[in-house]
């Protein structure tokens, strides 16, 4: 391996734990907002309560409508990245796909 940086090389080989990558509406065809965490329950409750001010807090996104689960955190972190950069239809035909009503799986989560 040579010319690679001792460090990066560990990296490249370091698995980090899994993750979600999540959309939040506040109704159905509403405003989108995508994230990403590694407990979904834990933030999908923290955008529910308010606790964080922004996007979410000030447009009442609370609606937990779509969510993909990685192994591996480096991959949820580019899939958010790649949607947030897809135009709105590719979103809401993503969601319409996996969740055609809108519903919200939240409360299935918690119980």
């Amino acid at each position: 391996m040579a010319g690679l940086v001792p460090a990066i090389h560990v990296l490249q080989n370091f698995r980090t734990a899994g993750g979600y990558v999540y959309i939040l509406t506040n109704r159905p065809n509403g405003i989108l907002y995508v994230g990403v965490t590694n407990d979904r329950v834990r933030r999908v409750f923290e955008h529910r309560s308010g606790f964080v001010d922004g996007f979410t807090k000030r447009y009442g996104l609370k609606r937990l409508v779509y969510f993909e689960r990685f192994d591996d955190i480096r991959d949820d972190i580019q899939r958010e990245h790649n949607i947030k950069h897809w135009p709105r239809a590719w979103k809401v035909r993503t969601i319409l796909a996996a969740n055609p009503d809108w519903d919200d799986p939240y409360p299935t989560f918690t119980q």
